[in-house]
C-alpha cells in the first residue's frame, strides 16, 4: 500500500469519526456529546477542533472494542468525552 493510499484511508476515516460526531450532535445522544462541545466552545476551541478531539475519543473508544472483543462501551465514551480536553491517553490537547 503506498503513503498516498494509506493517507487516502486516514482521511476517509477521519471524515467518518466526524460525521458521526455531527450525527451525534443532532440527535443528541449521547448527551455528553453536546455537553462537551457546549463546554469546549465556553473554553475558546473552535467548532472544527472540538470535533476533531471527539473524533479522537470515539475512535479511541472504537479500538478499546476491537481490541477487547466486546460491546460499545457507552458509559466510558461518554466519560471520556466529558474528561476534554484530556485525552483518552491521559496527553492534553490544549
Amino acid at each position: 500500500m503506498s503513503n498516498q493510499d494509506e493517507q487516502d484511508d486516514e482521511s476517509f476515516a477521519e471524515a467518518r469519526l466526524i460525521e458521526a460526531i455531527e450525527n451525534q450532535l443532532a440527535a443528541g445522544e449521547p448527551p455528553a456529546a453536546q455537553a462537551t462541545m457546549n463546554k469546549l466552545t465556553l473554553v475558546g476551541y473552535a467548532r472544527e477542533d472540538i470535533l476533531d478531539l471527539m473524533a479522537q475519543v470515539l475512535a479511541h473508544s472504537i479500538n478499546q472494542m476491537l481490541e477487547q472483543d466486546s460491546a460499545f462501551d457507552t458509559p466510558a465514551y461518554e466519560q471520556a468525552l466529558r474528561n476534554l480536553p484530556t485525552l483518552p491517553d491521559g496527553t492534553d490537547a490544549s
